[in-house]
Parts: C-alpha cells; structure tokens; sequence
C-alpha cells in the first residue's frame, strides 16, 4: 500500500460583488491528500487526518489556524477552535471537485456567506 502525498492547496477570492478583480489578500492554504487527478483522496485523509490543515488570511486580520475535518454528511469542515463550533467554515461539495489551478471552490465562511474562491495553484508539500 503506497502512503498518500500532502498537497498545499493555496485560494484566492474569486471575483464578487464588493470585488470585482477577486482579493488575493484574502486567500486559504488547505493541507489536505489528493488523488492523481486532483480529487480529495478520502484513503489517504483516513491515514494522516493530523496533517490536513488550513491557514485563513483576511486583509487586517491575523492568520487562522485550524483542521480540516469530516463532517456529517460527509461535509468538510475547516474547524479553528475547539472550544466553539461558531467559527468553523464549510467548503461546499469538496468531496467533488477537483483541485487543478483555475478552478474554482465555494466555502461558506464563518459570516453565514457563501464565497468562491479560485485554486491559484497546487502544490505537493
């Protein structure tokens, strides 16, 4: 059995009302175990969930730091506090895209909104 490779997945907000260019000052870095063709390699999260991380950055905001986590449902979570459910995100059908540079992902953050942000690139860490 061959042991998954940790990819450093970095997005960037996509364009929006509000931001029309996007804002690649507002940007996650997931870690997380991919297939050869880009899909969230379940096995491997199963494996290494220690290691699947994400890294929040928000112009005038500190980075947050948290895990990714399987959710019910089979949701992913990107959980910063133990203490509180209240600050985690949602990345919304995660299970079904494909991390590739130019494609796109939804997360509803911790403001009940939904955003999308584009995959600026993929890298293995």
């Amino acid at each position: 059995m061959t042991k998954a490779t940790l990819y450093r997945i970095e997005l960037e907000l996509a364009r929006e009302p509000g931001h029309p260019e996007g804002d690649p000052g507002h940007t996650y870095r997931l870690y997380l175990p991919l297939t050869n063709d880009g899909y969230i390699d379940q096995s491997g999260y199963r494996d290494m969930p220690e290691w699947c991380r994400v890294v929040r950055k928000r112009p005038g905001d500190d980075p947050a730091r948290g895990r990714i986590l399987r959710g019910p449902g089979g949701r992913w979570l990107f959980d910063y506090s133990d203490a509180s459910t209240l600050d985690d995100e949602v990345g919304f059908r995660l299970s079904e895209e494909r991390f590739v540079p130019g494609e796109y992902v939804s997360i509803r953050e911790d403001d009940g909104k939904m955003h999308v942000f584009r995959i600026a690139s993929v890298q293995p860490d």
